[in-house]
């Protein structure tokens, strides 16, 4: 007769009588397969990020410091799914289970707190083109990024206070675990930080959108309407990656929470909980994936790069071709470009762009 070893399976812990209750049921195929093609493909993307926004070290702005933080983050948090996948529904260490699942969540507010400041940039230069802020400043960016990392690091290391195993399904890793008053109150803490990060994200792009309709009633050029979509474009990309990514967590995360500190009792709802949370979860993960088509429509840099790249290697592909040197001007990696304050301005004003700076709407900072 076969025999299941239900230990794998993280329902049986160590006895009959140590039974989790809390089941993966169907997502025990969906989240493993889910977040290894999130990794591969994530591994892939922000290695390339990586490298592109840390190659051109000469380009420091605001936004450009924001974009290399928030890419370490991406990855950082891509590379502690390989873990989540082989402990999947399972008892592992507790030291490496508490460690990979705290920098998974160090990682992804970190995400959130870059993105946050990338929608402020934007939102000052689309707003106050003419102004130059101090939190636009290079320096007040660095110290903000490592102001950012320092307080996350600083909040986690409290979980690492919460270690009781009464509960079954605390043996499991990265599963449904009992918390405290402590460990439970800085979660809602977090949960209503976020709710106030995206009430001013909504106050930003509200407002974004209003002045984009006041530019749009100007003069009806149609070069200066193709110029109004770049920036919708560019402008309403970090706020609709951020709202299909973290909106759904943060949501459940509430009840979760609370169903965790036993305010929910009921079996049934806390299943029911578990089961959306790893699902919107999931879903959180795939901003590290999503996050590079942000650099390219925002970076100048990075899209500017990655062309350049790929124009090398048509060359060295095409070295043979006697009518190579007769193609048109090779992009030039090192020519200056227009950000959106100018662009701002010029649109408001009617002014027309030389083709050189038309090429580069879609990728400045």
């Amino acid at each position: 007769m076969c025999s299941i070893d239900t230990m794998s399976l993280g329902y049986n812990v160590s006895d009959n009588s140590s039974v989790c209750e809390i089941r993966d049921n169907s997502l025990s195929p969906l989240l493993p397969v889910g977040y290894s093609i999130i990794c591969c493909i994530g591994l892939l993307n922000n290695s390339i990020s990586i490298f592109l926004l840390f190659l051109q070290r000469n380009a420091n702005t605001s936004m450009a410091v924001y974009m290399r933080h928030l890419s370490l983050a991406d990855m950082l948090l891509v590379l502690c799914l390989p873990l989540r996948v082989h402990y999947h529904n399972r008892q592992g260490p507790f030291i490496v289970c508490r460690v990979v699942g705290i920098l998974f969540y160090i990682n992804m507010y970190a995400s959130i707190s870059f993105l946050s400041l990338i929608s402020l940039d934007r939102y000052l230069k689309i707003t106050k083109p003419v102004w130059v802020f101090r939190v636009q400043k290079v320096c007040w960016s660095r110290r903000a990024s490592y102001a950012i990392w320092s307080i996350l690091f600083l909040v986690t290391c409290l979980f690492f206070m919460s270690s009781r195993w009464e509960n079954p399904c605390n043996r499991i890793c990265f599963h449904f675990h009992d918390q405290g008053q402590l460990t439970g109150g800085i979660n809602l803490m977090v949960v209503a930080l976020f709710g106030g990060l995206f009430l001013l994200f909504v106050i930003f792009y509200v407002k974004i959108a209003l002045k984009l309709r006041t530019v749009q009633m100007g003069k009806g050029n149609s070069n200066n309407q193709d110029d109004r979509k770049m920036i919708i474009l560019k402008t309403f990309l970090v706020p609709g990656i951020f709202t299909l990514c973290f909106l759904p967590y943060h949501l459940v995360r509430v009840p979760y929470v609370l169903a965790q500190m036993k305010s929910i009792a009921r079996l049934e709802s806390k299943q029911q909980l578990h089961t959306w949370n790893e699902i919107t979860l999931l879903l959180s993960t795939l901003n590290s994936c999503l996050d590079p088509i942000i650099y390219y429509f925002l970076s100048s840099v990075y899209r500017k790069t990655l062309l350049c790249l790929k124009e090398l290697t048509n060359h060295s592909k095409s070295t043979d071709d006697k009518n190579f040197m007769k193609r048109e001007k090779p992009m030039n990696c090192d020519e200056s470009i227009l950000d959106d304050s100018c662009l701002m301005l010029n649109v408001q004003q009617g002014r027309e762009y030389p083709y050189s700076a038309k090429q580069s709407l879609f990728s400045c900072v």
